[in-house]
Formats: structure tokens, sequence, C-alpha cells
């Protein structure tokens, strides 16, 4: 037992080693999860009391438990038997691509990641960019809403600001769980969104077994009381109107509940409007050429921050206008199955999708730009104060109509400056002999513009679309 051993001192540093991840493994990393996840509890804990509505329990489990419980569900099990046998593959083959799609959508939330960071970040941009303002919102009815329920924020798709801009404005409420589209997943922003609590979902894809884990998946959320927020659009608008909405995650929802025996979902319209939205050309472009496929080249992207970073150095920066984000008023799913078994209706779906679509296109915000660009697409040429007149006339028929209208200091006057100058200095509008006329070639981007109030302004709307249809 005492004898000496010699060894190479190659063999005993791999030895030492070994032993050292062995010990640490089965003590030392054990301790330290244990202690950094008190913390984290506790900061959670903190969080929770100033948050109007708590972080849940689902939102912290390891993404490890969440894939495996998700895996294992009794719907995808069956959903993996139906796989195998239409495919002619093995069970186990089906089971394995049920666990790489639950890999690919459960996300690997952090609190601290949201909360610090992100929320930190979704300021600055927002600010740096925009003037924003907070429309149409109703304290009281959005305060009513049951503690329990599960909240789903149900937006119009402006710009990809809308993530950001919500995050911030929804910041001292709770988190917000985000359907994210195939763009986000290119490494490193991978990472970064899935800590911040958002999932990866393949907006095309008909592969059954896939919907059936995406499905289980925010079934599951909403069950364990998860705010969420979507896009029934499907993607930005092209042509600047409020679109019609897809009914995907909604069927999800709706399919998994369950009157009585689920906590309640209430569904809150959220709708956005910019005086500038950064990808206007790219959206129009796409509109035009119908289809949805957006060509960003990455010599245009250098030479686009590289303006904007000179401007920023030399004083000569202006903001993009105001962004605004409204809330209009909540539905509840419980009272709107209950209406519909008293109309005796069938599936409900479509019609909650449009009902809160509808209430969307509501309270979209009325934004100097929006109104300008209205008024300079009905007549060729027109004086400022032939502009001032018809702007007037217009907002005060949009007031009356129940529309929120945001006008910068409450002067109408002021409102049409800050929208002739942004049309100006991006070159959309030419000024001549103090006469304000389109550049034929933006006519479009215009119509992107007015389009976004143009089921706000009954006289509009017609004529803008109509002459935007015929030049195309």
């Amino acid at each position: 037992m005492m004898r000496v051993v010699e060894l190479p001192l190659w063999l005993l540093v791999l030895i030492l080693a070994f032993a050292t991840v062995t010990f640490a493994s089965h003590f030392l990393f054990p301790s330290v999860r244990w202690f950094f996840r008190k913390r984290l509890q506790r900061a959670v804990a903190r969080l929770n009391e100033r948050l109007e509505r708590p972080i849940e329990p689902f939102k912290l489990a390891r993404r490890h438990d969440m894939i495996q419980r998700l895996s294992y569900d009794p719907g995808v099990a069956q959903a993996i038997v139906d796989h195998a046998a239409e495919n002619g593959v093995p069970e186990q083959v089906a089971f394995e691509d049920a666990q790489r799609y639950a890999r690919e959508i459960v996300p690997r939330f952090s609190a601290f990641a949201y909360f610090s960071f992100g929320i930190w970040l979704a300021k600055l941009l927002s600010r740096a960019f925009y003037r924003v303002r907070l429309g149409a919102f109703d304290a009281a009815k959005l305060g009513n809403v049951d503690k329990d329920a599960t909240v789903v924020f149900v937006m119009n798709h402006r710009s990809n600001m809308d993530y950001v801009l919500v995050t911030w404005l929804a910041a001292e409420r709770s988190h917000l769980s985000y359907a994210v589209g195939e763009w986000a997943r290119v490494w490193p922003l991978r990472t970064l969104i899935r800590s911040m609590g958002a999932y990866f979902i393949r907006r095309r894809s008909r592969n059954a077994l896939y919907r059936r884990v995406l499905s289980r998946y925010v079934q599951m959320a909403t069950e364990g009381g998860v705010t969420q927020a979507m896009f029934p659009e499907g993607g930005l608008s092209l042509n600047g109107e409020v679109g019609a909405p897809k009914m995907g995650l909604m069927s999800y929802i709706i399919d998994g509940f369950e009157p009585g025996k689920n906590r309640d979902v209430v569904f809150i319209p959220v709708a956005m409007n910019y005086d500038r939205v950064l990808e206007d050309r790219v959206l129009v472009a796409a509109d035009m050429g119908g289809h949805r496929k957006f060509k960003l080249r990455w010599k245009y992207i250098i030479r686009h921050v590289s303006t904007h970073l000179w401007q920023r150095i030399t004083g000569r920066f202006h903001r993009f206008g105001y962004a605004s984000v409204s809330f209009g008023t909540p539905v509840s799913l419980t009272d709107f199955l209950a209406g519909a078994a008293r109309n005796e209706r069938g599936d409900i779906t479509a019609p909650l999708a449009d009902e809160i679509m509808a209430r969307i296109r509501k309270v979209v915000p009325v934004l100097p730009v929006p109104v300008v660009a209205a008024i300079l697409l009905e007549n060729e040429q027109q004086s400022r104060e032939a502009v001032v007149e018809r702007f007037k006339l217009l907002v005060e028929d949009m007031k009356a109509g129940g529309a929120h209208v945001h006008m910068p200091r409450d002067d109408l006057d002021y409102a049409v400056e800050v929208g002739l100058r942004l049309l100006l200095l991006r070159k959309l509008v030419i000024e001549e002999d103090g006469m304000f006329r389109v550049n034929p070639t933006d006519r479009p981007v215009l119509g992107f513009y007015a389009n976004s109030i143009a089921h706000l302004c009954g006289a509009v709307p017609t004529r803008v679309i109509a002459s935007l249809e015929a030049e195309a």
C-alpha cells in the first residue's frame, strides 16, 4: 500500500484533470447552480412585486424539462404515431423529429436579459429614432382584466420596430412572449431572442407533426398563464393597411381552451403607427412585385448606417417623427364563446379574429405624416394654405368618428409643418414656388402611409387606393 508508483508527468496531469472535473460535476457545479438559482428566484420574486402580471412559473422552468414535457405530451405522441405511419418511418425516427422541433421552438428565457438589457435596449432604440407617444389607453378597462387570465396582445404589424416599441411600453406590466419568424434564427440573433423569451415558428410549414408540436407549446404556454404577443397578419404590412388575419396561432389557443376548466384568455388589441417606417421602400417594392421577398443588400445597409452615423456626428440628424401605440377594448374568450353559443355559431376562430382586427383598426393612431400624405395624393399640386385647410377638416372628421389623433403640441398648423418637413427631407415631396407636389416615383410610398389611416377618414381611401392601382 505504501509503495511508490512512478507515472509520467502527462499521465499525472490527466488523472488530476479527470478528478477535478468529477469533483466539480458531482459536488461543486450543483452547489453553484443551486446558489445562483436561489438568487435568481429571489430576484424574480422582487421583480414580480412591481409587475401587474407576474412572471409565471412556466416561463422559469428549465428549458430541458420543457422540451421533454413537450416531446412526451399525449397529443404529440399521437402525432408521432400518425407521422410514422404516413411516411413509412420507424416511430423512433418520428420521435427524434418531434424532439428536434421542440428544441427549435422552446425558448431559453432569462428574466435578467429581458428586464435589464432587453428593456434598456428597447427604450434606447425607440427614443433614438422616434418621439414615442402612448395613444388610446383605457386604464380602467385594462386594469379590470382578471389577474388570473392569460393575456394575449394582438397587434398590427407595421415595422420590425413593433417588437421594440411594445416591449418597452409593456415593461411595467409583464414579460411578453413573441412568436418570431425564420428571419431571427441566424446566429447570434437566435441566442439573444431565445433569452428574451420569444419562440421560433416556421410560418410556411405544412408538416403536421411540426404543427402539432407548435400548437401544444402555444396551448401549454396559454394554460400556464404566459403573457403573449402576436401579429395575426402573419408578416409586415406591404401596403400600409391593417390586413386580414391569419388564424394559425389564434386557432391553437381556441382549440386548447375549455371554458370553466382553463383560465380565461383575454385578447388585447394593439395598434401602432409611425411617421416613418424604416423598411417602407422595401415593403412597397415587395407589394408592387406581388411577393414577400425582401431584397436587402449589404452595400445599401452599410450606406444607410454610414449616412446615419455621419448625421449624428455632425448634429444634422432629425428623429423620424412620431411613433404611437394605442390599446383597444379587450376581448374575453370566455365571454365571446358564451355569445357564440347563444347565437348557435360553429367555429369561432374567424369571427373572433375579425372582431379583434376591427378593434385594432378602430384605434390606429393618426399622425401628421399619414394625414399629409393622404392630402397630397388627392391633388397634383397644392399650396401650404390648401394643405393646412384640408388637414384641419380631415382631423376634425376623424376625431368626430372616434379616432385617436396625436398631433404635436395639439397645434394643427405645427403638425402640418412637421408632416411636410419630414416628407421634404426624404424628397418624397417636392416644393416649387410655394407649391407642394408628390415626387412621381414615390407616390406608392406616400400611399403606404395614407393607407394606414384610410379606413378612418371616409373621403380619402377610395381616391388614394384607386390612384395607386391605376398607376400600377
